[in-house]
């Protein structure tokens, strides 16, 4: 069974994600950012959202762990930060419905979604550029970068909630990152 650990950055929808993953049968623990990275013993990580690029703990130290890493809202905004692309304030403050443009059908965590999907989303900030390595994946009215991916490393980010039940196809993404989850599991064994 596929192990994953939702890395707290105490956000207010936390809960959420480590709910949504365990309804659908996965064997997921909810861990505190602080944790020490010797303790995470996961197929893969998804880093929550939370109010403070400040107070994102070892997330960091997380990224190097050498699993598939899913970032959500701030999850992914610490993932561009860290990586070397650029993060902003977005002129788009609170949550809304919003329409997205998935940008490319081949991507493994979003393609199935192409080419439009709705979901729920922040942007008091957003990723304004991407790391490295990474390519945008999506896209919206609202904000310029709403998904990036690096398949070469496994990881990914949206700027979205997927555990709300307001994003339609939440659960798809989830599905979509257990699968590299799996996938990459299966490629370290």
């Amino acid at each position: 069974m596929t192990r994953i650990d939702v890395i707290d950055n105490h956000g207010q929808f936390t809960h959420l994600e480590q709910r949504a993953l365990r309804d659908m049968g996965v064997d997921v623990s909810l861990r505190d950012n602080t944790t020490p990275p010797e303790e995470i013993d996961a197929d893969g990580i998804v880093l929550s959202g939370g109010p403070d690029m400040d107070d994102i703990g070892n997330c960091p130290e997380y990224l190097d762990l050498d699993v598939p890493v899913l970032g959500i809202c701030l999850g992914m905004q610490l993932i561009a930060d860290e990586l070397g692309g650029r993060v902003g304030g977005g002129e788009y403050g609170g949550y809304a419905d919003v329409t997205v443009d998935i940008l490319d059908d081949d991507d493994p965590l979003l393609g199935s979604l192409y080419p439009e999907t709705r979901v729920w989303a922040s942007h008091a900030d957003e990723v304004k550029e991407v790391p490295p390595g990474f390519e945008r994946t999506a896209t919206s009215d609202v904000c310029g970068v709403e998904a990036m991916s690096n398949t070469d490393e496994a990881i990914y980010g949206v700027q979205w909630h997927p555990e709300v039940a307001h994003t339609e196809e939440g659960e798809e993404v989830f599905e979509n990152f257990l699968s590299v989850c799996d996938q990459q599991s299966v490629a370290r064994q």
